[in-house]
């Protein structure tokens, strides 16, 4: 079992940052890839980034490829989002995810979730 609480959501102008992180709890933390992805009003959840246990490589959204960045620390465990030139398309409730699937892109794969963290970016 592992349980994910999120923070670092909150409201920022179009072309601020901010920088999620996911706090972990249970075993074998390292031995999870971890996702995050995201739901806006009225959509379907979405991936954005997520990042392989074994080598730590790392896969983006084309929406998001070059201004977010996925990072983990296997130490602390916990998994962090930085989220650059946010733009208000990026509005959503953003969710970290845990999986041993190798298919990091689904979000039928992930067994354990975390509760969410709003993110609103005005324009």
């Amino acid at each position: 079992q592992v349980q994910l609480v999120e923070s670092g959501g909150g409201l920022v102008q179009a072309g601020g940052s901010l920088r999620l992180s996911c706090a972990a709890s249970g075993r074998a933390f390292a031995s999870y890839n971890m996702g995050w992805f995201r739901q806006a009003p009225g959509k379907e959840r979405e991936f954005v980034a997520a990042i392989r246990w074994s080598v730590g490589s790392t896969d983006y959204a084309d929406s998001v490829k070059g201004r977010f960045t996925v990072s983990r620390d296997n130490a602390k465990n916990m998994v962090y989002l930085q989220m650059n030139s946010l733009k208000p398309e990026d509005t959503a409730v953003y969710y970290c995810a845990a999986t041993k699937d190798l298919r990091i892109f689904d979000t039928a794969t992930y067994g354990f979730w975390g509760q969410g963290t709003q993110v609103t970016v005005s324009s």
